[in-house]
């Protein structure tokens, strides 16, 4: 007798014409706004906008936010070595690319 087993996968597509405010993303990835402005300071994210009130996030960067949000809680890293990561992560990317 043959045993089928199937194996279900959550996929979600973000395109970059999605804009998010910051309430959203901070919603989106479990974060405080403070410390989404933090990340904002130190560079890991780069919104669109003036204040908070006005910031809209790309698509692109909900995933880099996730990725900062794993470095920050998973690894305890602070903000200044999540951008330093964050940094060092891009570097690599580009290397790759060439």
């Amino acid at each position: 007798m043959q045993t089928n087993t199937t194996q279900i996968t959550e996929i979600s597509i973000v395109e970059d014409e999605v804009h998010m405010t910051t309430i959203e993303l901070c919603h989106t990835i479990n974060i405080e706004q403070e410390d989404l402005v933090a990340w904002v300071q130190e560079g890991i994210l780069n919104p669109i906008g003036t204040s908070p009130e006005d910031w809209r996030f790309s698509g692109n960067t909900l995933s880099r936010a996730k990725k900062a949000l794993r470095l920050s809680r998973d690894l305890e890293i602070n903000t200044p070595g999540v951008a330093m990561v964050m940094d060092l992560l891009d570097e690599i990317s580009d290397l790759r690319k060439r």
